[in-house]
Formats: C-alpha cells, sequence, structure tokens
C-alpha cells in the first residue's frame, strides 16, 4: 500500500513490521513493486464497481482478483498484471488511479475502519472464490463487495462505516454457509477421523493451501500411479470428508501449519502443490519441484492452469515430477484426530447437554484462526496446556497445529480438541454455538459457557470476526497482537461496544476463561457501532 511517499506500506497481517507497517518489503516476502501491483489493483476494481453493475462474471472477477491480492496468495507480478490488463478491458479503459480510496482517507478513524472492511472483504472474496469453484454463487456476496468498493472513495461517517463493517460481517458468514454447502454437497459431511502422520515408502506429493477441488482432481489423477498423496497445512481437514476417504493413495498430513513450509517441503523430497494461500518464500531445496495453481503463484515455479470447457486441471507436470522422487522424510509418528464440523457435532449434542448439565465440561473454549512465525504464539500451546480436564477447545484453521498434538483426553468420550475443519469452518463452530443455545434454552448466545481466544494472521480471518460480530457473539480475545489497522478510537470503541480485546499472559487469561460466565455487560452500548 503505498502511503505518504514510502516505498510501501502494507500492514493488512498480523506480522507487519512492529505492529505498525511493512515499509522496505513485506514480512510475508512481498516485494514493494509487487505491493503497488496490488494496490492499483484494488483501485481498478473500486472504479469497476462504480461503473458497472455487479453481475455472476463479473462478481467472480472480482472475488478471483481480490484473492490475488491476499496475504501470501501471490508473488507473481504477471499474474496481477494480467488480473489489471482484464479490468481495463471491462472498463474499456486504462483505470484512473492507483490507490484504493481506503488508503487515501485522511481521517485515522475513518481509514482504520476502511480498512478493516477492506481487509475483511478481500476474505470474504477468498471463499466466495472457493464456493463458485465449485458451482455455488452469492448474488447477496458478489452485491456487498460492489458496494464496498465503491464506499471506499466515498467521504462517510464512522457511524456509517461501522454499519458497513458489520454488513461485510453478514456477508462473511453467506460467504462461509456457501462454502459450506458447496463443500459438503460434493465431499459429504465431516466425521470423526484418525488421521496418520506416518511417511510411506513410495513417492509422493504434497498438497497445501486451501482448494479440496483441486486436490480432488489430483486424486482422481493419481490413481494407480504408485504415487501417494499427502495434506499439509489447511489441507487436513479433506482427510474428514467421506469422498476423499475413497482414495487409498491419501496416505495422511505430514507437517504442519503454513509458517513450517521451508523446513516441512525440504524434507518431503517429492513434489508439492500450492493450490491457494499461504505459499512462502520457496528456497532451493525445493525449487524445482513445487508447482502452484488457482489463485497461487511464485515467480518462476511452474503454474497449472485453470480449468478449461469443464474439464479438470491437468496435474500430468507434478505426477511426473513426483515419480521420480524419493519417498518422504520420516517427520512424526502416530494420529491425530479431527472432523468435528457441524453435522457430526450435532449428533453429539445430547452427550454434551447432559456432560455441560452435570457438571463435567465447565467451559468451551474456541481456540480458531492461524498460526504464525512468531514465538510469541506460543501463548495458545501455553493456554491450552493450561486449561483444566474439564474444559473442551474448539478449533478451525491452523491454530490448532500449535496444541493439537498436546492436549490429550476425552470428557465422557468428547475429545478435549473439536477440529472443526479449515478457517471457514468456523462457521460450523457457529452453527454448534446456537444449536446448542437452544438446547439450554437460552435467548442470547453469549450466556452458554464459551469464551474466545482467536489467534489471527490474515484477512480471511479478519473476514471471521466481522461475522462473529455480525451474529452477535461478544468478548472475543484476540492475539497475539490487536490489528495494526485500528485506530485507537476504532479499538477502543470494539472493545466498548463489542468486548474485542487482546490477549494478556496465559495464566492471566485461563483465568479470566474460567472466572467468565455468560456474556460481559458493558456500558457503552452507544456510539458508532449502536
Amino acid at each position: 500500500m503505498n502511503d505518504n511517499g514510502k516505498t510501501m506500506f502494507c500492514r493488512q497481517c498480523q506480522e507487519t513490521f512492529g505492529n505498525a507497517g511493512c515499509t522496505c518489503g513485506g514480512a510475508c516476502g512481498k516485494r514493494p513493486e509487487t505491493a503497488a501491483l496490488m494496490d492499483e489493483l484494488v483501485a481498478a476494481l473500486e472504479e469497476l464497481a462504480a461503473a458497472k453493475r455487479p453481475t455472476r462474471e463479473l462478481g467472480r472477477f472480482v472475488a478471483r482478483s481480490l484473492f490475488l491480492t491476499l496475504t501470501n496468495a501471490n508473488f507473481d507480478d504477471a499474474r496481477i498484471r494480467e488480473a489489471l490488463a482484464e479490468a481495463a478491458r471491462l472498463l474499456g479503459r486504462k483505470p484512473a488511479r492507483s490507490v484504493p480510496g481506503a488508503f487515501a482517507e485522511t481521517d485515522p478513524d475513518a481509514r482504520s475502519v476502511k480498512e478493516l472492511v477492506l481487509f475483511g472483504l478481500k476474505g470474504v472474496c477468498a471463499y466466495a472464490h472457493h464456493a463458485a469453484e465449485l458451482g455455488r454463487e452469492s448474488d447477496e456476496v458478489y452485491d456487498f463487495a460492489f458496494h464496498a468498493l465503491k464506499t471506499f472513495r466515498k467521504e462517510r461517517s464512522a457511524a456509517e462505516l461501522a454499519k458497513l463493517a458489520l454488513a461485510c460481517g453478514r456477508a462473511a458468514v453467506r460467504a462461509m454457509a456457501l462454502l459450506d454447502e458447496a463443500n459438503t454437497a460434493a465431499y459429504g459431511s465431516p466425521c470423526a477421523t484418525e488421521v496418520s502422520l506416518e511417511a510411506g515408502t513410495r513417492p509422493g506429493i504434497l498438497v497445501s493451501g486451501h482448494d479440496l477441488r483441486d486436490l480432488r482432481e489430483l486424486l482422481e489423477q493419481t490413481r494407480g500411479t504408485g504415487v501417494d498423496v499427502y495434506t499439509h497445512g489447511e489441507m487436513l481437514p479433506a482427510h474428514y470428508y467421506p469422498a476423499f476417504k475413497r482414495h487409498p493413495h491419501l496416505k495422511g498430513n505430514y507437517g504442519g501449519a503454513w509458517h513450517r513450509q521451508q523446513d516441512d517441503f525440504a524434507a518431503f523430497n517429492g513434489a508439492i502443490l500450492m493450490t491457494s494461500n499461504c505459499i512462502v518464500p520457496v528456497r532451493d531445496a525445493y525449487r524445482d519441484r513445487i508447482f502452484t495453481t488457482g489463485v497461487a503463484g511464485w515467480p518462476g515455479v511452474p503454474h497449472v492452469p485453470d480449468r478449461k470447457a469443464g474439464l479438470p486441471k491437468d496435474f500430468r507436470p507434478v505426477i511426473d515430477r513426483a515419480r521420480r522422487c524419493a519417498p518422504p522424510t520420516p517427520l512424526e509418528t502416530g494420529k491425530i484426530v479431527g472432523g468435528f464440523a457441524h453435522a457430526q457435532m450435532l449428533a453429539y449434542k445430547d452427550r454434551i447437554v447432559d456432560a455441560v448439565r452435570a457438571g463435567k465440561i465447565r467451559k468451551f473454549v474456541v481456540m480458531a484462526g492461524c498460526d504464525g512465525r512468531h514465538a510469541s504464539r506460543d501463548y495458545y500451546r501455553e493456554v491450552a496446556e493450561a486449561l483444566p480436564s474439564d474444559t473442551v477447545i474448539l478449533t478451525a484453521g491452523c491454530a490448532k497445529y500449535r496444541y493439537l498434538k498436546h492436549v490429550k483426553g476425552d470428557v465422557d468420550g468428547i475429545p478435549r480438541v473439536l477440529d472443526a475443519g479449515q478457517c471457514n469452518d468456523c462457521y460450523s463452530i457457529v452453527l454448534v454455538a446456537m444449536a446448542l443455545r437452544d438446547a439450554f434454552g437460552f435467548e442470547d448466545v453469549n450466556d452458554l459457557p464459551l469464551a474466545f481466544d482467536i489467534a489471527w494472521y490474515e484477512q480471511k480471518a479478519v473476514a471471521v470476526l466481522l461475522a462473529l460480530l455480525s451474529l452477535g457473539f461478544r468478548n472475543v480475545r484476540l492475539g497475539p497482537t490487536m490489528p495494526a489497522f485500528l485506530s485507537p478510537n476504532v479499538a477502543r470503541v470494539l472493545a466498548e461496544r463489542f468486548g474485542v480485546c487482546g490477549i494478556n499472559t496465559p495464566s492471566a487469561d485461563v483465568r479470566t476463561i474460567l472466572r467468565t460466565v455468560g456474556c460481559l455487560m458493558f456500558g457503552a452500548w452507544w456510539g458508532w457501532w449502536g
């Protein structure tokens, strides 16, 4: 984000330098030139939204283009230039501006809320893109994207922009629901599953990112080739779906969260396929065997083209490379358990209600979200390990890698850690919370024995936060730092109106989690977000 004459200025992710902004290069590895092209693309999309009525075709283009600007999605300038050229074609002219409206805003509070909405919108569009790849689209989501993009260039009061932020949350709920419907229609409802962490003896392909359709097509094309397929990072939840269980050469999960990929990919020995974010700077140790597809991109890395005329992608180059590789180097042994999306959890509903009423479950703690590089994220492992045996952790996203293998045991057969799946599967946690609210006869979901201790990293997490707030959830603890793009006034209003706050020490926060019952009441129910 070019700002005030600096080489670049980007603060859309949690790891932004000094929790203030990256100015010489991104903490993610993004170059200033790439950041400038991304800004230019966002500005072009604003002009397109102002000039055109939303259609399904334009909505798909906007969603995919904003996804290209997501942290750790695409670093290939040529791909961004292609999107810019298409925007110019759709406009019928070259876009007039290169600075997005949110970043041109001079009022610090208005800019803060505009950035909050823009980054949330990027997350919404990522989910909408994945759903569209499975044939599910929503005019409501596309209409909001166009409305928000147009609004960024207009002068609006903080109160009007606050309403836009909550509308972004509602669009996030719709996009996540759409993706949930698309995934379950295509692959079945996730169910409780043990996933192997063992490495096999055959050559393999390691699939990372989020795109389940890419994985399924790859599995179809690797059948009978002598090549095993492994999941990495956010692809772990593929093992929970019935459709993927039908492929015996889907061997297991290899490695951990996205920020571990440089070590994991080097040790894997085989071919690697990045299907979406989160790709990080590619190292020589695996440069000759990594491929990208979809929105993912890195300069010089071979890219598997998009589907054409209803045909699957052609993964033969990936498979051919894998067949010339050595088997993976073993990293771990044993198994991990997941698959607790809403259908599986609702099957447990009576058992859960009985356990709570009997005092066997004191608290549910939502520890969903993102993992990251910083050592400060060990906070989440320490919290998870310090929670007593009568607490149950609900999770989704890659934050689980901090504690999934450390917290053991169950409560009346209910595992202490219940993994719903990818970050978008926070939607499952919402559905479960609403069902438990009804089962206990509560009017307010905040009356449940439920606490939030969320880790965030990128813009999909911003979308999930806004979704929670739009649904009435309160008292979300967010870390390891509060977003750099929140001005002091905006952060204060979020705290007063919604109870959004930062983390403390693990011991202090565990005490707060266990002490808090139901909804914390705040006196300031007025102001921008009223």
